[in-house]
């Protein structure tokens, strides 16, 4: 019986069928792509690392950590920093990361170069590899020369590919590789800087490094060194990947459940068509079971073929995510098709659309066989308790997939909270809009407009369900679209007039005064002359901080406990810095106990109150302090911000370099302001902002491009439920125009009341999404960006009359029959 009632439903029944397709669709895309991220992580960990464990230290090795690093023997090393180079074929400079390697790095994976024997022979013939888009951008060609500090040798060639390397993070520093045994001629490794000394090891295939990092971790940490091997980085990698898989599964979630929905809400509408024929059937015998299970058995086919054609699609998109992260990815993502997602996608699409469907199918069960005699359709509704029963195993069923899609209790309860708190309010807007309609009822408006209004809270109207579809799909794209446009509107905030825009680094005691005099001559003010005091824990309170660290039972996080601040001293807050507690002291001339401000994460970290006190070791001389105030600190400003604040008149005889900020009015006098002073001064390391925002905004971009195409399976799903549902009441329609038509209406009548009936459905709909997403983003930049929004009218100019308009000619395709053709003619083909 459920075979032959659904050839003669087809159409329908395909209808619901495509509410579900996207979602499982979206669904599968993105489980396949963290399944194929994970395989290509482990596959591809050794390349990833260029070998099987690396020991590093921010510092040149203690004693004991060289002793331990010895005893292992590494195949390689290098040590990294951060500088300014030059080009002297052009007086290009460029902030670039300098890699000073010895050894036959990598063990795994490859260095890639043009050409492909420069990256054999350059630790052999001295020379340099430049990062190819890095020499493609300043038009220089192998043969040519580098200048990096006080050192010039000559390119032998372009660095295309080298093992962690990601285009975002080379496009922030391109790295420039010279042999190790170079660095020293630089003479940029001086006081203040920045630097990472790295030990590469490849290990016998018997060694267990597991076993081998348990052992070795607490012995490094202790000599301020650190150990990574390649498992745990690959771990490490998975965890972050894993965060951006779970955010696009709950968007591909919302468009799953959004076409739940429309199922529902059309198989309501089909059961009430059938709930005639099901009468018939319990008169010649039918059980209610029996009724029941043939449109069950429909709905659960219609969701296997739902999920097995989402899945086929979701295959077919699995190689579109990879593209839009591959400048965030260190590899190239091999697709590989997984068994167990495919089956997850048809599993989901029977469960979810037999879930949502059930409720309306228990009409069958309580229709009476009398129902034939009868002319009302009665109650027919379940029971409320098998109503509340049936809500709770739909709510209990949507917390465990996003329970299973997040790992994580609260983030799934939010979720689930927060997407029934959006559906209701929608369908709250749904309900109140028939009630007013119905108390104010303008019965002064022209006739098409009245029927219109009615037609909004008649008998199988579809307010509810298209105000909510409708609703969900603007609110998601609209909060996508204003969070991005907050985030782009902050990075051009910071780039205003009174903003520094170029910080130099690493400026020497001796080196300001004529620092200062070239940016006179050039035109450019000193904004910030920040003075840098690098220093380390030695005791807090009473302990120092070797016996803290042999505690294993310690709160303190070791970070805090290893970690050289690099601190300031000043007499006034700025404006990224609030006081929390306490009070701050702005100078200070105490000689024994010295009133300090820390930050809320040092204070969290080190577990430190008001009161607490903290001894520093300052290149050997031991500080001690008092904690006066705990700040705030906004670390999303791209300006110096610092976890320790001293007071004036402490450390102005301290051992220190500065920071000195300025604000440059273009891309030309950037450059020739870098360029005189990297010419003087080799050891200064330039940052341009104005680069950092173009390179923020790119990434923003291209993560937008990412949830945007996961939004647009919501707003298709949307779309399809929309068509769903009007082609669902397509014969209720026809019936109630070919009556207007009989008593005398016009085509054109008939046209404008469709019309309005839909413009006021989708504008109602997308407005309120529109208005939601102004309401949830405003949220966002009060509590997670703590920023001012003012939203844009580009959602209310585009999306707004975007959807109306799908919305009206997809409503009006309903009643294509009737216009032109005699009532007679149109009964007869529906019929």
């Amino acid at each position: 019986m459920a075979l032959r009632d659904a050839r003669a439903s087809k159409t329908r029944l395909l209808l619901f069928m495509s509410s579900l397709v996207l979602g499982i669709a979206a669904v599968v895309v993105i489980q396949l792509f963290s399944t194929n991220l994970k395989a290509n992580l482990s596959l591809q960990s050794k390349a990833l690392m260029g070998a099987d464990y690396i020991i590093d230290s921010d510092e040149i090795p203690t004693d004991r950590a060289q002793e331990i690093i010895d005893s292992l023997k590494p195949d390689a090393s290098e040590v990294t920093f951060v500088s300014m180079a030059a080009f002297p074929k052009n007086s290009g400079t460029k902030l670039v990361k300098v890699r000073g390697m010895e050894g036959d790095f990598p063990f795994y994976g490859s260095m890639d170069t043009q050409p492909k024997a420069a990256a054999r022979n350059y630790q052999k013939e001295k020379t340099a590899l430049v990062d190819a888009t890095l020499m493609l951008q300043y038009n220089i060609k192998a043969g040519d020369s580098i200048k990096i500090g006080e050192l010039t040798l000559p390119i032998a060639g372009a660095l295309t590919n080298i093992p962690g390397a990601t285009t975002v993070s080379t496009s922030v520093a391109p790295s420039v590789i010279i042999p190790k045994v170079l660095i020293e001629q630089t003479q940029l490794l001086q006081f203040g800087s920045r630097k990472e000394y790295q030990y590469y090891f490849k290990a016998a295939d018997t060694l267990n490094l597991d076993r081998l990092e348990k052992e070795l971790e607490p012995q490094l940490d202790l000599v301020d060194a650190d150990l990574d091997t390649h498992t745990s980085t690959s771990r490490r990698l998975g965890r972050r990947y894993d965060n951006i898989s779970k955010f696009l599964n709950l968007v591909a979630f919302i468009a799953l459940i959004l076409g739940c929905i429309g199922i529902a809400s059309s198989i309501q509408i089909y059961i009430k068509e059938k709930l005639a024929l099901t009468a018939v059937l319990k008169c010649l015998g039918t059980s209610s079971l029996q009724s029941f299970l043939i449109y069950l058995i429909q709905v659960a086919a219609i969701g296997f073929l739902g999920g097995l054609f989402g899945t086929l699609i979701g295959v077919g998109l699995q190689s579109v995510i990879p593209y839009f992260l591959e400048d965030f990815l260190p590899f190239q993502v091999q697709i590989s098709i997984d068994p167990i997602s495919l089956i997850v996608g048809i599993l989901l699409g029977v469960l979810m659309s037999v879930l949502f469907a059930v409720l309306p199918l228990l009409s069958t069960w309580f229709v009476s066989p009398l129902r034939v005699l009868r002319v009302g359709n009665g109650n027919l509704a379940a029971p409320k308790a098998v109503q509340i029963a049936i809500y709770i195993v739909i709510v209990a069923t949507l917390f465990l997939i996003s329970y299973w899609l997040l790992d994580d209790f609260i983030y799934a309860l939010s979720f689930i909270g927060g997407t029934a708190v959006t559906f209701i309010v929608l369908a709250g807007v749904g309900l109140l809009l028939m009630r007013i309609i119905r108390k104010k009822f303008p019965r002064n408006w022209g006739y098409p407009s009245r029927q219109a209004l009615m037609n909004l809270f008649r008998p199988n109207n579809q307010t509810l369900v298209l105000i909510t579809s409708i609703g969900l799909g603007a609110f998601l794209v609209s909060t996508l679209f204003f969070t991005r446009d907050l985030l782009l509107q902050k990075t051009d905030v910071e780039q205003s007039a009174s903003n520094p825009n170029l910080i130099i680094l690493d400026v020497q005691t001796d080196q300001r005064t004529e620092l200062k005099s070239i940016m006179k001559q050039n035109g450019i003010p000193v904004l910030d002359d920040i003075p840098i005091v690098t220093m380390r824990m030695s005791k807090i309170n009473s302990r120092s901080v070797d016996e803290i660290e042999r505690d294993t039972t310690r709160e303190v996080r070791s970070w805090v406990l290893n970690h050289e601040f690099r601190t300031t001293y000043r007499s006034e807050l700025t404006a990224s810095e609030n006081i929390l507690e306490g009070s701050w002291q702005p100078r200070s001339d105490a000689t024994e106990t010295i009133p300090i401000s820390i930050s809320e994460n040092v204070a969290r970290d080190a577990l430190l109150e008001i009161g607490d006190r903290v001894t520093f070791n300052v290149q050997g001389v031991l500080m001690p302090t008092q904690i006066t105030s705990i700040r705030s600190v906004d670390w999303s400003q791209l300006q110096p911000n610092f976890n320790i604040l001293f007071p004036v008149g402490v450390l102005e005889n301290a051992p220190q370099f500065n920071v000195v900020t300025t604000a440059v009015a273009d891309e030309a006098a950037s450059a020739r302001l870098q360029s005189a002073l990297v010419s003087r001064f080799p050891n200064l390391t330039i940052i341009d902002l104005r680069q950092a925002f173009i390179l923020i905004k790119d990434i923003l971009e291209k993560v937008s491009w990412v949830i945007n195409f996961m939004a647009l399976f919501s707003m298709l799903t949307g779309i399809i439920v929309l068509i769903g549902s009007v082609r669902t009441s397509k014969y209720q329609r026809i019936k109630e125009s070919v009556l207007l038509r009989t008593i005398g209406a016009r085509d054109r009548q008939i046209l404008k009341i469709s019309a309005l009936e839909y413009v006021f459905l989708g504008l109602l709909g997308s407005l309120v999404g529109v208005l939601l997403a102004v309401v949830a983003t405003l949220g966002l930049a009060l509590f997670v960006f703590q920023e001012a929004f003012v939203p844009s009218w580009i959602p209310f100019l585009i999306i707004v009359p975007g959807i109306t308009l799908i919305v009206v000619i997809i409503g009006l395709s309903n009643i294509r029959e009737v216009l032109g053709s005699s009532p007679l003619e149109v009964l007869r083909k529906t019929n």
